[in-house]
């Protein structure tokens, strides 16, 4: 790019950072906000939490000594302007792509990155242990936590809060609410309070105040009530104060100024401190304060038009297919409720929840709350539909077991993201959830192959009296044409796709089947589309065992105790004489690109599945007949 960005053409690194005059910091926010709207335009990411965040982080790295003092980031959304000033603005647009920068922090990638994030409300814990363990190592830091208020719906954040107030670690939280602004009708009111509680001033009277008066004394519990009764007139700090944190703000996010001179105060304040400021979501380009879901992560566009929507694809997402059902089941069952952990636009529940209002539960990001909820209405004789992410379903697994499997409960998990997703990176990628499902007693674990199949699996796990999951993958299928009218799958049935005259059975289950209909096609083997993992098909398991020399087991999941682990323990317990080859994920963890780069790099496209076979059947140390 030929622009010019004239404070931040000057900053690498933070310490570059902190050379500059107080003065001049406006003008490097101006700068940050500018280079991510002009660099993410080109590549897409995660947009609009970023450009919320812009006064912060910078004032943030410009007040602390970083990276010697740490910033922990909850989710890492927002991290965007934090990459851009710890030196790594000229990679900016290989974000979320292969071989470039994470779309979190990331530990490995820098120093600055002091915890590697992507889901929700793990901020303050880890920074508690950081100090914690700054303390034990009898090492001098500050450590801060930035937390947003969405993500402060979850228990977690709670249980590290409840901890962090009782002990005497130097640890500040910072509470981003970017739901609101300040009401313009108490505009001067909280602004006067601002200035008396970010004021040193304010501050250094109070804690010398708490060393004078004798704890307990009438006038120390006089001015206590004073300055609650004060404070709380205009601040919601009570919570917070009762936990053991010193309360300060709310204050304006996006005034460089006020946000300097109270993390200078907050600094000189020793213990737990939580810091509440305002922001708003897309802050200083319109379009994405106007639409803040729309900008919360966008593909490349131009800035001077926004994000225009492309056409749309010609084959339905897998979200869709969900969607469409989900609507159509509650049309004619009116115990169906939705209920989703904060994920209602990417879940697919944008139209149940206008159709549907009283049967749509959105618990913010408390997916252990969500599954335990589930399991609550599901003892009433309601049918619970859980919509959640692959890897968020794995907060909530002690709960998927207690509350749900144990009760052997009607509850349906509708879980999208399985498998490989891309460029999220590991902490998305729903890589486990087959081999951590399977292993539940009274689940039944269906993963479908096509667009069709997906919406009759709903359907079939909906009606099932128990447990059920359906496994999708992010994007689209096949093509397959999808019937209007539900027809339920028969509970642990595979179906044979093509029939072979090689000594090769391919079992495939899930996403994969159209990758290995091109395999079987090229190699003349038998194709079984297996469809349920659990209870997974015996019958045509010793089938196919009976007539062929090799299984080869395919699955969008770790090879580690997934899908065609349970074919092995089928071939092991009923000692049937066929060799298995077991073709999965590898034992690691994925790092970022598309679904497309990390499937091939696994050898789980049609050529890397076929190049596999071929290597297994002309080894001779598996004694099996050579490949032609």
């Amino acid at each position: 790019m030929d622009k010019t960005y004239p404070i931040l053409d000057q900053i690498n690194k933070p310490e570059d950072l902190r050379s500059l005059s107080v003065e001049q910091l406006p003008q490097a926010v101006d700068d940050v906000r500018q280079f991510l709207i002009d660099n993410i335009a080109q590549s897409g990411g995660h947009f609009g939490s970023g450009l919320g965040t812009v006064e912060l982080t910078v004032a943030l790295h410009y007040v602390f000594n970083t990276p010697e003092d740490r910033i922990v980031w909850d989710v890492g959304h927002q991290a965007y302007p934090h990459k851009i000033l710890t030196e790594r603005k000229n990679r900016l647009t290989t974000i979320k792509k292969k071989d470039g920068l994470a779309p979190f922090p990331k530990r490995c990638e820098s120093e600055y990155d002091t915890f590697g994030v992507g889901h929700s409300s793990t901020s303050i814990g880890a920074a508690l242990g950081m100090a914690l363990g700054a303390q034990v190592m009898g090492q001098e830091r500050e450590t801060v936590a930035v937390i947003g208020d969405g993500a402060m719906t979850a228990g977690m954040a709670y249980e590290a809060l409840n901890h962090g107030g009782e002990l005497d670690t130097n640890m500040l939280v910072v509470l981003n609410e970017n739901e609101m602004s300040i009401s313009p009708n108490v505009g001067a009111l909280t602004k006067m309070l601002i200035k008396i509680v970010a004021s040193r001033a304010y501050n250094r009277m109070r804690e010398k105040s708490k060393r004078i008066m004798r704890r307990g004394s009438w006038l120390w519990k006089f001015m206590s009530r004073w300055e609650e009764h004060a404070k709380g007139m205009f601040v919601p700090n009570t919570l917070f104060e009762e936990l053991g944190f010193h309360h300060l703000g709310p204050i304006d996010g996006h005034d460089i100024h006020v946000l300097v001179n109270t993390l200078e105060t907050a600094k000189e304040i020793k213990g737990p401190k939580l810091l509440h400021i305002i922001t708003k979501k897309g802050k200083g380009y319109k379009r994405a304060e106007e639409d803040p879901i729309k900008y919360h992560a966008v593909g490349p566009f131009n800035p001077e038009e926004g994000v225009v929507p492309s056409n749309k694809p010609s084959k339905p997402s897998y979200t869709s297919i969900f969607s469409n059902w989900i609507c159509d089941m509650a049309q004619s069952d009116s115990r169906l409720v939705a209920i989703t952990p904060a994920m209602r636009e990417g879940s697919g529940l944008v139209e149940f929840s206008k159709l549907y209002p009283k049967r749509y539960f959105d618990v913010g990001i408390a997916e252990q709350h969500a599954v335990t909820l589930a399991a609550g209405m599901a003892c009433e004789g309601v049918k619970p539909v859980v919509a959640i992410y692959s890897t968020f379903l794995q907060r909530a697994y002690d709960q998927l077991i207690h509350d749900v499997a144990i009760q052997d409960l009607d509850v349906l998990f509708a879980i999208d993201r399985g498998g490989v997703v891309g460029p999220d990176g590991a902490t998305h990628a729903g890589n486990l959830d087959l081999s951590f499902l399977r292993c539940v007693p009274n689940m039944v674990v269906m993963a479908p192959a096509n667009e069709n199949e997906c919406r009759q699996m709903l359907y079939t796990g909906h009606i099932h009296k128990g447990p059920a999951a359906v496994r999708y993958p992010r994007g689209t299928g096949p093509g397959e044409a999808i019937q209007h009218e539900m027809q339920a799958l028969a509970i642990g049935q595979a179906e044979r796709v093509r029939k072979g005259q090689n000594a090769i059975a391919i079992l495939s289950f899930g996403a994969l089947l159209d990758a290995c209909q091109s395999v079987a096609d090229q190699l003349d083997a038998t194709l079984v589309n297996m469809r349920f993992i659990k209870p997974i098909d015996e019958a045509m398991i010793v089938k196919m065992a009976e007539s062929h020399d090799v299984l080869v087991t395919t699955e969008d999941n770790v090879v580690m105790g997934g899908a065609g682990s349970a074919v092995n323990e089928v071939v092991q317990r009923l000692q049937l004489n066929v060799k298995v080859l077991n073709l999965g994920l590898p034992d690691l963890f994925q790092d970022h690109g598309s679904r497309e780069e990390l499937l091939s790099q696994a050898g789980l496209d049609a050529a890397g599945i076929q190049r596999q076979i071929k290597a297994y059947m002309n080894d001779k140390d598996h004694n099996v007949i050579s490949f032609k």
